[in-house]
């Protein structure tokens, strides 16, 4: 049967992101350095772009600067359905915006730089290859879906600099399974994923784990291999301890034995990330500091965090007043630079947004330590500012607020919860907290044991098994009963 061919026309919709709305993305998921470094890299190749000198930098109202550009922002996005797109009217927008921006207030971001306002682009290429860049780019290369890719993606985000699992799975499940769908087998399936990758041991939740991970990688044949996988599975705090008699015994091992043993403990790595982290020390930068004014907890942004760039005065007025086919390449570089500066704008007022609502729920935890810590998810922060909850999640990583109790990272509010025998619930941070202050109050000659504590906070209603209370306090990286014990 011969069939001809023919033409059908079909419509469906679907989104699309524009290059405007990327750079968007990118840079609210990004860190303030990892923002400096971005920016400094576009100054570089956008000649329309420049740092700002600082000879104006009194003058310089952060408030006033983003009240006034916010509402330029809103009245071009408000204009009515006969407005032409901006494609088709574009140079009426250039002028619109050379008038706004280029008045008696123009509008600068401030972003450190040396005093002569240039920087040093060759420590940009010479950067290190950080421990999630290592990690992505062997998921990169891997078989995987990538659904399961970006679980995997999402939990590399968890790790700390020393390569361990910051986090719970539970609180990662409740932090994202509205939003995403990710139960707690897809972070556990993640999690055994990310343990396989190099450095050996990475993706660790505490440091006998980390110390097992690296000996299964070995080969099955190291001597004394599996004697050392049974001192630190079950007699890790017999080693710390020294306690060299009693490891010989339950061993059935002499001297030499154990010190092969010992021996092949040491040469493992208990810090699997800390050879990625070049810098001898890391000093955080807040992007919002809080303060009380007049008995109200207020955010604001740090000014040692807002990038100081503007559009160079000198090529924009050339360009207003000469437009030609020889200068449309530059008439391109303005648009970029002014949207630019629009998203680095819109990156701050995100984050003072989520920061304020974080701290409007976070008000006991400011008064009295993260004892009073509030249950708190990202939906109701998402709710409460009508933003999705991927927004949120970006927001909150990397980001750092500098409190009364010091410089915490956003999502440090975020976390799973414990019913209370009342009927309500308390935080997993707020347990820690608990569980650390009765370690800090015990008789050291007496010390708690885990089942102790869990009893005492049964008393005070807050039901929590001996094993939670083991977990949390190896997640405090506080040491076991035997260990406390005051000689």
């Amino acid at each position: 049967m011969n069939t001809k061919p023919s033409l059908q026309l079909k419509l469906s919709t679907g989104l699309t992101l524009t290059p405007q709305l990327q750079q968007s993305i990118r840079l609210l998921q990004l860190s303030t350095l990892e923002l400096s470094q971005e920016i400094a890299q576009i100054v570089q190749e956008n000649p329309l772009l420049e740092f700002d000198d600082g000879n104006d930098r009194d003058e310089f109202e952060t408030g006033d600067f983003l009240d006034s550009f916010t509402s330029m922002l809103s009245s071009d996005s408000a204009a009515s359905p006969d407005t032409p797109a901006m494609s088709e009217n574009t140079d009426t927008l250039i002028d619109q915006l050379d008038e706004q921006m280029y008045g008696s207030q123009e509008p600068r971001f401030d972003m450190a730089d040396d005093e002569e306002g240039d920087s040093d682009f060759s420590q940009l290429a010479a950067k290190p290859t950080s421990l999630r860049e290592h990690l992505l780019q062997q998921i990169s290369l891997s078989q995987l879906s990538e659904r399961k890719k970006k679980i995997a993606g999402l939990l590399i985000d968890s790790l700390d600099e020393e390569g361990y699992l910051t986090q719970d799975l539970d609180e990662l499940t409740h932090m994202l399974e509205a939003e995403l769908g990710i139960g707690v087998e897809d972070w556990q399936a993640a999690l055994e994923y990310v343990q396989q990758l190099d450095p050996p041991g990475v993706g660790a939740r505490n440091l006998k784990e980390c110390l097992t991970l690296q000996l299964h990688a070995l080969p099955e044949n190291t001597p004394f291999r599996e004697e050392a996988l049974e001192l630190v599975s079950e007699h890790l705090e017999s080693l710390a301890a020294k306690n060299f008699r009693q490891l010989k015994k339950v061993l059935d091992c002499d001297e030499n034995c154990l010190q092969s043993i010992q021996q092949l403990i040491t040469r493992l790595n208990p810090r699997p990330g800390a050879s990625f982290n070049t810098s001898t020390a890391r000093y955080i930068t807040p992007d919002v500091i809080v303060a009380k004014l007049h008995n109200n907890w207020t955010v604001r942004l740090n000014p040692d965090s807002i990038p100081r760039i503007h559009i160079n005065h000198l090529y924009a007025r050339i360009l207003k007043h000469h437009r030609d086919e020889t200068t449309q390449p530059l008439m391109g570089q303005l648009k970029e630079a002014r949207w630019l500066i629009r998203n680095v704008h819109q990156r701050l007022e995100t984050i003072l947004r989520v920061s304020q609502a974080i701290v409007n729920r976070q008000q006991a935890f400011l008064d009295h330590g993260e004892i009073a810590i509030r249950p708190l998810v990202m939906r109701e922060i998402a709710e409460t500012l009508g933003l999705h909850e991927s927004t949120i999640s970006r927001v909150t990583n990397q980001k750092f607020m500098r409190t009364p109790h010091g410089i915490f990272e956003l999502k440090y509010f975020f976390g799973s919860h414990v019913s209370t025998e009342s009927g309500e619930t308390c935080s997993a941070i707020a347990i820690r907290g608990l569980i650390k202050q009765l370690i800090q109050n015990e008789d050291q000659r007496k010390p708690l044991n885990d089942g102790q504590i869990s009893r005492i906070l049964a008393q005070q209603g807050i039901v929590v098994a001996r094993r939670t209370v083991a977990k949390y306090r190896e997640f405090m990286h506080i040491p076991p009963t035997n260990l406390r014990k005051a000689l």
